[in-house]
């Protein structure tokens, strides 16, 4: 299975520009393909990231600014306009269903699959999809209007890794044993030579997780909840010295942005959601530095790894 990653489709705020795009990216995580907001322009990032739209089946929308869902209705026309017949499911703050559906009432348009929504309301932590292999938590963040973040989360797996390599060098392993070597088990040779598991096997993967903090002013109270995560996409629409402007308008900096990341002790972060009025978003990158080493500035169709 491929390694858990984070592809940025757009990561500015606001206008769309012919460089710069508003926010999107597609989590790649245990097999799924979670799209996360959906601003202007995500489906020609989509293709030109070259993933698949019948891979994404669940799509978060994080609040009700068009910058994070003006691109969604173009999007799930597409999907219908390609004869998807697979449920897409969208977890999103109540009043997006209305939305959609007013636009396809009007446009007189019969989707051939459907939509489930999962409509948020909660401002506290909550779980809102769980399968077999993944956990999501909404993330109460602090905008002008309500607004989530996602937490991801991978389930435990406590099967060991086969190490092929080794396991090739014993003829009497056979697959019907493969079961027992992941549950840690060690292998007895047709001689009853005894070879230990750790011989055979590799230790189960990481648990990896990521965080997305879309729109949000400096806010503290989340701090426990993306507490040692992998990766942390934290907005920083300004820089410190427009830090009034960030206070007004329910946003952050840089280097606040930078704060959230030390205090909360993740692995790495990541920024975005950069106002057009600053060209250079190295300019983010180095004045999150200042506090928080690991960091990056996101770059549209950059792709970011968990590990």
């Amino acid at each position: 299975m491929r390694r858990p990653s984070l592809t940025i489709l757009g990561c500015h705020s606001s206008i769309p520009t012919d460089k710069f795009y508003p926010t999107a990216q597609i989590l790649e995580m245990k097999g799924y393909s979670f799209l996360i907001d959906c601003g202007e322009g995500t489906q020609v990032q989509l293709r030109k990231a070259k993933i698949k739209f019948n891979r994404i089946v669940h799509i978060f929308i994080s609040h009700l600014h068009g910058d994070h869902f003006f691109g969604l209705i173009g999007l799930l026309s597409t999907f219908h306009l390609l004869g998807r017949e697979k449920s897409v499911s969208i977890y999103a703050p109540k009043g997006l269903k209305e939305i959609i559906d007013t636009h396809f009432k009007w446009s007189y348009t019969k989707l051939k699959y459907c939509i489930d929504h999962i409509e948020l309301s909660s401002e506290k932590e909550e779980k809102i999809m769980e399968n077999e292999k993944i956990e999501v938590y909404t993330i109460p963040l602090k905008h002008r209007i309500y607004t989530n973040g996602f937490l991801f989360k991978e389930k435990p797996n406590n099967n060991r890794k086969l190490n092929m390599k080794e396991i090739q060098k014993i003829p009497d392993i056979k697959i019907i044993d493969y079961k027992n070597l992941k549950l840690g088990k060690d292998f007895m040779t047709n001689e009853g030579k005894i070879i230990p598991n750790c011989q055979l096997t590799f230790d189960p993967s990481k648990i990896l997780s990521y965080a997305f903090c879309s729109d949000t002013s400096y806010y503290l109270p989340i701090i426990e909840q993306i507490k040692s995560v992998d990766l942390l996409y934290h907005e920083s629409t300004f820089l410190k010295k427009e830090e009034n402007r960030a206070i007004n308008t329910g946003h952050s900096t840089a280097k606040q942005a930078a704060y959230m990341a030390k205090k909360a002790k993740v692995k790495k972060l990541l920024l975005g959601h950069y106002s057009n009025r600053f060209p250079n978003i190295k300019e983010f990158e180095k004045e999150a530095k200042e506090i928080f080493s690991n960091v990056e500035a996101s770059e549209p169709l950059k792709r970011y790894f968990l590990d």
